[in-house]
């Protein structure tokens, strides 16, 4: 059963996985992942390749270079068990894939490393991954329009979600926030955006901090009244934001959506509904410092 259920979760998204791949920056980056491999097997090309191997065979791995693709066989298993879309297992098998391809360029020949090297900043640098731009019922904000739209009328409950274009994490978030905006929004409970990556103030003003190390990016803030009631991830008072998976099932459960609903798609204009219940923050304590937290503390006393 262990072995079955990824098949079949596989299987299920296939033509999801078809439409990602045939997307230019996927075939682009498909083709980078296998350079190696290209390289390696290649008649006329492999014959001229240095090797380890005791036969003296250029066009096969020798043992090392197995070594170096059974770690990063690893490492894509244990970074996919915390990944939640398709393109987040796909964007993890491309990254490490490409890292393991600079290693073994190099050990091969520094010229075919540095090569390789350049092309991969060169890609990086000139094309981006394709945003979501499927179905969505969902507002985008900006910075003169945000404080406008969740305080124009107090029964009207706001999710709005903090994002950057950068993130990896919020582009793969993108299609799990769509689909909730296409199932729970009405009346009284409304879907929306912003960039904080363009609108810096925002982001102090609302404390959702740009810094990658931070890991804040995507926030959830649940808006009621005009006021912020909760938010995901929450973040201790060293501005570290607390682990959290932002699953479908997560945010629902989280957020209380299926009551917000219920509520909230009721509202009628002459009559408020009152607010269901959505469970109390409770403040996060920071994490204890290690010793050499501690030590770096005390020498800026």
């Amino acid at each position: 059963m262990a072995l079955l259920t990824p098949l079949f979760a596989f299987l299920y998204h296939l033509p999801q996985v078809y439409k990602w791949l045939l997307k230019p920056y996927y075939i682009a980056s498909l083709f980078m992942s296998v350079a190696f491999l290209l390289v390696r097997k290649t008649p006329g090309v492999c014959e001229h390749l240095s090797t380890q191997r005791e036969d003296g065979n250029s066009c096969d791995f020798d043992w090392r270079e197995v070594e170096i693709l059974m770690f990063l066989s690893a490492i894509v298993m244990m970074k996919n068990r915390r990944a939640i879309t398709v393109e987040q297992h796909v964007g993890n098998i491309i990254l490490f894939s490409k890292v393991a391809n600079v290693i073994l360029f190099f050990r091969l020949d520094i010229r075919m490393g540095l090569l390789y090297l350049t092309l991969c900043i060169v890609f990086l640098m000139t094309c981006k991954p394709p945003l979501y731009m499927g179905p969505e019922y969902i507002k985008y904000f900006s910075d003169k329009t945000i404080d406008e739209e969740i305080e124009r009328d107090s029964r009207v409950t706001w999710i709005v979600e903090f994002f950057a274009n950068w993130s990896p994490e919020c582009q793969s978030f993108a299609s799990i926030y769509a689909d909730l905006s296409l199932k729970y929004n009405c009346a009284g409970l409304k879907f929306g955006k912003l960039d904080v990556g363009r609108y810096a103030d925002v982001s102090k003003k609302f404390k959702v901090s740009t810094s990658p190390l931070s890991k804040q990016l995507p926030s959830l803030v649940l808006f009621q009244g005009g006021k912020e009631v909760m938010r995901r991830p929450q973040v201790d008072k060293k501005g570290r934001a607390v682990s959290w998976s932002f699953t479908e099932e997560n945010i629902i459960r989280e957020f209380n959506l299926n009551e917000l609903y219920q509520k909230s798609k009721k509202l009628s204009k002459g009559k408020a509904e009152k607010f269901p219940p959505v469970p109390e923050e409770e403040e996060v304590e920071p994490e204890p410092e290690t010793k050499e937290e501690e030590s770096e503390s005390k020498k800026d006393k």
